[in-house]
């Protein structure tokens, strides 16, 4: 017959468990729905109450719906686990494709939510640095700023960052205070050199170049300070002395510059210290000339 019909033996018995599934759960709807006529007829011609009547066929059918949703898992149980096998292997495997696509929106709502940075600040996260200028979804752009980590000149260079790594990288906001920042930058010396000399020299420079506009940003550090319910930073310039080995002193000037004119005011003052001659042997200016007034 099979034959007659055109379908071979394969196609018969692939098609047969899905046919005695369907078979069955006609099955199962037949013997509710006439179990559910029966309970409703037994129901109405028993009870007198109407109210509690009304709620005996209420609680009848949804026991006949759980029957029958249960009936159901009973027949499908199996295609439904192989379909739940099937879904989960499907979104395992769209995870692991698309894993960076993931980490990447995953970054943009981190430093989003966190409120990171803006356009425009400069920042640094692993090896890069530089002016914000574009954020998107899936990367942040910057104008790279270097070379190295101390320079704040612009390299002409644009660094595309997936915003991956703000998932797991910490951020480094060089503009957090805006307008006003306090720049930071270290001079070294050897012991033997006149670094006395070179280190008043340097706390007078910074001073001078800072004068016109001190008192603004002492102004507004003290709001922005107030602002976020922070001790207030002291902006006057400072040299302070490191010794980070027995023959070399480091010159470490900090002093509030606009954040637009870090590099600008710093080689100013390296260039109005540095006319004059440091090197020596350790005597400052002072004792030289005591020494010259002796002789």
């Amino acid at each position: 017959m099979n034959e007659k019909l055109g379908i071979s033996q394969e196609t018969f018995a692939f098609f047969l468990p899905i046919i005695s599934l369907f078979g069955s759960t006609v099955i199962l709807l037949l013997v509710v729905l006439v179990l559910n006529s029966l309970a409703s007829r037994f129901i109405r011609r028993t009870v007198d109450s109407s109210e509690l009547r009304r709620k005996w066929l209420v609680q009848t059918r949804n026991g006949i719906i759980l029957i029958f949703i249960l009936g159901l898992i009973l027949i499908w149980g199996e295609e439904l686990r192989t379909l739940a096998l099937s879904v989960v292997a499907i979104a395992v495997a769209f995870v692991v494709a698309t894993k960076e696509l993931i980490l990447c929106v995953t970054g943009s709502l981190l430093k989003t939510g966190a409120g990171s940075f803006d356009i425009g600040d400069r920042i640094q996260i692993r090896d890069f640095r530089g002016d914000v200028i574009d954020q998107t979804l899936l990367a942040t752009t910057i104008l790279e700023v270097g070379p190295g980590k101390l320079t704040h000149q612009r390299t002409g260079r644009m660094a595309v960052i997936p915003n991956a790594l703000f998932v797991s990288e910490p951020v480094i906001n060089e503009s957090y205070t805006r307008q006003y920042v306090l720049h930071v930058f270290t001079v070294p010396f050897k012991r033997t050199d006149k670094w006395q000399a070179a280190q008043q020299a340097l706390l007078v420079a910074a001073s001078k170049h800072c004068l016109p506009y001190l008192e603004n940003a002492r102004l507004y550090m003290q709001r922005l300070s107030d602002e976020r319910g922070l001790d207030a930073s002291s902006v006057d310039p400072r040299v302070t002395i490191q010794v980070p080995t027995a023959a070399e002193i480091h010159l470490v000037v900090r002093f509030p510059v606009r954040a637009s004119q870090r590099s600008y005011i710093e080689q100013l003052i390296l260039s109005e210290v540095f006319t004059e001659d440091y090197s020596g042997k350790g005597k400052s200016t002072d004792e030289e000339e005591a020494e010259k007034e002796e002789n």
